[in-house]
């Protein structure tokens, strides 16, 4: 489906009915789409309405027409709830969806209710940097000054694309010039202060693997959220609601009351 929000087109899904209105909204992660939870969606239409948006720049939605925050997205996440009538739900977040639901809940008077969450692989807090990191970044900027110059330009046309890509993380290199810069907005943000903002049950599900954001920032996260459980799926990374697909919906169908 396709729907118009603050000028973008939106695609996303809305599946199931729910005699009490009560809703599941799911929200993926960085370079990710609505795809990615058919399985989530199959598991819970029959229980719940449940509504998930491609995100701006991702999947078949339209690109934001300039660089977005964590706060941009959550004010889209707004206005999409707006624009579907939603007044109370349950979100699903994974990675870079749970940036965002940080931000929901640091949030005054949003205006609908969220009753319970899940943040699987969240992404939230900053790493501290290591010397490796830090040496590594002096070296780039210190690269993308030179070959930012006229000369270098006019005699290596390609050095400058090509450094960004041998420095940049998979997510930054296969992002358009202007998802790139909202990338760097994302992650240059430490949301670990907001954590205990997040004042309802919470369900925490990690890859023991995972090295995209380690099972440490999971369980940080189990200390900083007032009511909260972690469960680790052992063996699997960051994609763990994937991995072991059939475990994820029986408990997050316990979580939400549904068997």
């Amino acid at each position: 489906m396709i729907t118009e929000i603050n000028g973008l087109n939106i695609n996303y899904i809305c599946e199931g009915e729910n005699a009490e209105g009560k809703c599941v909204l799911l929200l993926h992660g960085w370079g990710a789409n609505i795809k990615l939870f058919s399985h989530i969606i199959s598991c819970l239409s029959p229980h719940f309405k449940v509504y998930a948006p491609d995100l701006p720049g991702f999947g078949e939605s339209g690109e934001p027409k300039e660089p977005w925050s964590v706060d941009d997205y959550a004010d889209f996440v707004i206005s999409f709830c707006e624009k579907n009538g939603i007044k109370s739900c349950y979100i699903i977040a994974h990675s870079f969806g749970g940036r965002i639901t940080i931000k929901l809940m640091s949030r005054e008077n949003i205006p609908f209710d969220i009753q319970k969450i899940v943040l699987t692989g969240s992404a939230g807090i900053k790493p501290k940097p290591t010397l490796k990191g830090k040496l590594k970044t002096r070296c780039y900027k210190i690269g993308k000054g030179i070959l930012s110059t006229k000369i270098c330009k006019k005699i290596m046309p390609d050095a400058l694309e090509n450094l960004r890509r041998k420095n940049g993380s998979a997510d930054y290199n296969a992002a358009s010039p202007l998802m790139r810069q909202c990338l760097v907005k994302v992650v240059n943000e430490d949301l670990t202060s907001l954590i205990p903002n997040i004042d309802v049950p919470t369900l925490l599900v990690w890859g023991e693997s995972d090295d995209a954001v380690p099972l440490s920032d999971g369980q940080l996260m189990e200390k900083l959220i007032p009511d909260a459980g972690l469960v680790v799926f052992e063996g699997c990374g960051h994609y763990a609601f994937l991995e072991q697909g059939g475990r994820f919906c029986r408990i997050i169908s316990s979580f939400f009351n549904i068997i």
